[in-house]
């Protein structure tokens, strides 16, 4: 017995080291996947390291520089009250992000276990999935809106609403997922093995719904973002004077002729952004896609 047991963990390791291998060669052979990870990662290490290197103040104010348009001073120039745009939308893109993640992962986790559990125990599912019905029936921002007017504006009150909001849609997602592997032959064979509930539903089908699942959380991420954003400009997201690029568009509606910089730097951050992480996502799909794989 403990020499067949020693003989099973080389060979074990090396189908994981091989596994990880081929996630790898998988993932670099999707372009999109490849070039919206490199430009994630670039804007997420420029938000968060750039202004702590560089001691950069998003409050510090400049009567004598108003409305200045962007220089060598002040790169994407000066807002309505003298604060730099540049630092302003590197620590609103810090604010977006860590907000837009921290929703995902929330909304993910949930999902993951709500979506798992709605597919493989049918009564419960069905009370899980009516809940799940009544918070889709809500807009997005409406909902938001509603719950941070009843818990007080902050940033974890916004990340608690995007989390509520997106839940629904990641174990919807999951349970579809979670359904059609409860239709193969592995599920049946297992049955018939002997195993158990919680080891079919987590060692074996959790593993072959994780990709679609990670996948849906990439999107959420996205769209979390633009929600926050969409929240932030109406003034019930992330409160002032705390920057976000909704905060920044909202204070630049009233200069978008006289003052173009204030409305244009914030706007590129957010699309790009938005666009790059959907762009991630797509080649995602494209990795974990088993007919592509193959």
């Amino acid at each position: 017995m403990t020499s067949t047991t020693a003989q099973t963990k080389p060979l074990a390791r090396a189908r994981h080291n091989a596994g990880g291998a081929s996630w790898w060669k998988a993932l670099r052979s999707s372009s999109s996947a490849l070039a919206g990870g490199i430009a994630l990662l670039i804007i997420t290490l420029s938000c968060f390291f750039i202004p702590w290197i560089g001691h950069m103040d998003a409050y510090g104010t400049d009567t004598a520089s108003m409305l200045q348009g962007p220089r060598s001073s002040h790169l994407m120039g000066t807002d309505n009250v003298g604060r730099d745009i540049f630092t302003r939308v590197l620590l609103g893109g810090k604010a977006s992000l860590t907000v837009g993640l921290s929703a995902a992962a929330i909304a993910g986790i949930i999902g993951f276990i709500v979506g798992m559990y709605a597919a493989y125990y049918p009564k419960i599912g069905y009370v899980l999935m009516r809940i799940c019905d009544g918070l889709m029936a809500f807009p997005a921002i409406l909902f938001g809106i509603v719950f941070v007017g009843s818990f007080g504006q902050s940033t974890s009150s916004v990340v608690m609403a995007l989390s509520i909001v997106f839940m629904p849609m990641v174990a919807r997602i999951v349970r579809s997922a979670t359904l059609s592997n409860m239709n193969e032959n592995y599920v049946a064979v297992l049955v018939n093995l002997g195993a158990g509930s919680m080891r079919i539903l987590w060692r074996n089908i959790a593993l072959n719904v994780i990709g679609v699942w990670i996948v849906e959380v990439t999107f959420v991420f996205a769209d979390a973002i633009l929600v926050e954003a969409a929240m932030s400009f109406i003034g019930a997201g992330i409160p002032q004077p705390q920057p976000s690029w909704g905060n920044m568009l909202y204070d630049s509606r009233t200069y978008i002729y006289s003052a173009w910089w204030m409305t244009v730097f914030p706007g590129v951050a957010l699309a790009l952004t938005v666009f790059v992480i959907n762009m991630f996502g797509d080649g995602l799909r494209e990795v974990f896609d088993p007919k592509r794989r193959r």
